[in-house]
């Protein structure tokens, strides 16, 4: 995943896509770490404002995480996993050809966490939870470029956190449960075909309904949250050119039974356009945008511009993009914290964001080397004020960030080695007082080495490092301290059984180590903790068993 975090460093929160189902992105929304990895074939990340094609949920970019295909045998794949903080992980991957074309697969998975008080304080650093996850998936290609793709998926997870049964909060001498139980299920489709053996016709459409039943000490949060999307979109081609062009709408609607003034349901019907022209063998344009009419904010147009160059070993990309993001009350800290005691004073504005970045990478046989300049500029942003009033606004001065990327890469069968190196400067004004952008450090860097022999087995080895962060409502410190993360993963294959063990944070990082999670007073918006800005649970290892046939 570590485009995937590049993604996240260098912009808003990007859209997550599985296939073409969303699935994150929207805050409440399926996390990453929530997909199991034998369900995904292929990882592509689009970095940067990507609303011209993807729409307003792409203001961030764009990790669109492609499904794992059947192969032309059928197979059988089981995992089981556990951890030494309590994780246990039992997941089975069923798929198979069956007639004319057709092939289906079969995701299944239960995975356990026990609640783990890793340092003794009263608070659970570990939230255990009980989650199923269930989804099916039909394919069909039935040549001369026809084909269609089908799923629909559940998810059942109830998670508990807060002081563990039989502890109490040293503030108040009673206990306070945090808990989330969670309900999600989601349908969509995807085909093609081909029109006077000429064009492409593509459909696709999804919907997802998921549902929650928060529980924050003393209040209790219920919502639905419902979210569809429909899309039909034609491309072709002739010489040096291909075009796309499509219509689409999208709907988001929220409903929380218990802060119903803070409910909403937009629809946004658009429609967006691309065109590439290779103007020579070394040099491609590519021009794209996207009108779209917000039943809430209005109309806005994203348009984006890139141009590719390559010359011998060097290749360089730049490109400029707009988006806009509908303002809704569900935001990070709102997750964290619940919306009974938010207070929206005034109607909210959607952000409009404005990205630019250009990469130069060189390649010397197994060597490659990229370096990336971003910056992005965020007007009208949402902001959260926690003090003194825990309040919903859009901020009068933009919020920018500038930085850049150097990604280094060895490969040399069986070794890899990959370095990186990111230097962002995220800054907002609030108030009057230009600030650094919490949770954002300036310096992050990892270095990844494995070795890999097919039928054999694999080892690797991660070292990661990331440097201070601001901080913000935290009674401790202002900013935080630099930390750095050592891994290491090793699997040995016998036949159609793997083993592996992982060990994650080897370096036994946790962020009590240097200050109290818990905070000496409950906050103004009711919590009782301050935010993670390093890992809670300090060290862990995990192993298991692989098993295909």
């Amino acid at each position: 995943m570590g485009e995937a975090a590049d993604a996240l460093a260098q912009g808003d929160r990007p859209a997550v896509e599985v296939g073409f189902v969303q699935a994150g992105g929207e805050v409440g929304g399926l996390g990453l770490l929530q997909i199991p990895p034998m369900d995904l074939g292929q990882v592509e990340v689009v970095k940067g404002v990507a609303s011209a094609l993807h729409g307003a949920g792409a203001m961030g970019g764009v990790i669109n995480l492609l499904s794992r295909r059947p192969a032309s045998e059928p197979e059988r794949e089981f995992l089981l996993n556990r951890s030494t903080r309590g994780a246990t992980d039992a997941i089975a991957f069923l798929s198979s050809p069956l007639s004319r074309g057709w092939s289906a697969s079969l995701l299944g998975g239960g995975h356990w966490q026990e609640i783990d008080d890793v340092d003794d304080d009263g608070w659970a650093d570990l939230s255990g939870y009980d989650r199923a996850v269930l989804r099916p998936r039909v394919f069909w290609d039935g040549g001369d470029g026809r084909s269609l793709f089908a799923t629909a998926g559940f998810t059942y997870e109830d998670r508990d956190g807060g002081t563990p049964r039989g502890s109490i909060l040293p503030a108040t001498g009673e206990p306070y449960v945090e808990a989330l139980e969670t309900h999600r299920y989601d349908a969509g489709a995807f085909g093609q075909f081909l029109l006077k053996n000429r064009y492409v016709v593509t459909a696709r459409a999804a919907a997802a309904r998921q549902s929650h039943d928060h529980q924050f000490g003393e209040l209790l949060e219920r919502d639905h949250h419902d979210t569809a999307f429909a899309e039909i979109a034609v491309r072709g081609g002739a010489g040096r050119q291909t075009w796309v062009g499509g219509i689409a709408v999208e709907r988001d609607a929220y409903s929380p039974r218990d802060v119903s003034r803070l409910a909403y349901a937009f629809v946004v019907p658009g429609a967006f356009g691309q065109f590439d022209y290779n103007v020579t063998s070394a040099v491609s344009l590519s021009a794209s945008g996207r009108l779209d009419a917000h039943s809430e904010y209005g109309t806005f147009f994203s348009p984006r511009i890139s141009v590719l160059a390559r010359s011998g070993r060097w290749t360089s990309r730049a490109s400029v993009g707009t988006g806009f993001f509908a303002a809704t009350p569900l935001t990070e800290e709102t997750e964290a914290a619940g919306l009974s005691r938010l207070q929206v004073l005034e109607p909210l504005a959607a952000e409009r964001g404005l990205s630019a970045s250009f990469d130069v990478t060189r390649t010397d046989g197994p060597l490659s080397y990229t370096a990336t300049l971003f910056a992005s500029r965020i007007s009208d942003p949402v902001h959260v004020d926690r003090s003194p009033s825990y309040a919903l606004r859009n901020l009068d001065d933009p919020t920018a960030n500038v930085g850049v990327e150097l990604l280094g890469t060895l490969r040399k069968e069986p070794f890899a080695l990959t370095g990186t190196y990111t230097y962002v400067r995220a800054r907002e004004t609030v108030d009057g007082i230009d600030e650094d952008v919490p949770q954002t450090p300036r310096h992050s860097a990892g270095i990844v080495g494995t070795w890999e022999r097919e039928d054999v087995g694999r080892v690797g080895v991660e070292w990661y490092y990331t440097g201070r962060q601001a901080l913000e409502e935290n009674p401790y410190r202002t900013s935080s301290e630099p930390y750095m993360i050592v891994g290491i993963l090793a699997e040995r294959q016998f036949g159609r059984i793997r083993f592996f063990v992982n060990g994650e944070n080897l370096s036994g990082v946790r962020q009590s180590k240097w200050d109290p999670l818990l905070r000496p007073a409950r906050a103004v918006d009711g919590r009782w903790t301050v935010d993670a800005w390093a890992p809670l649970e300090g060290r862990n290892i995990n192993g298991g068993i692989r098993v295909g046939f």
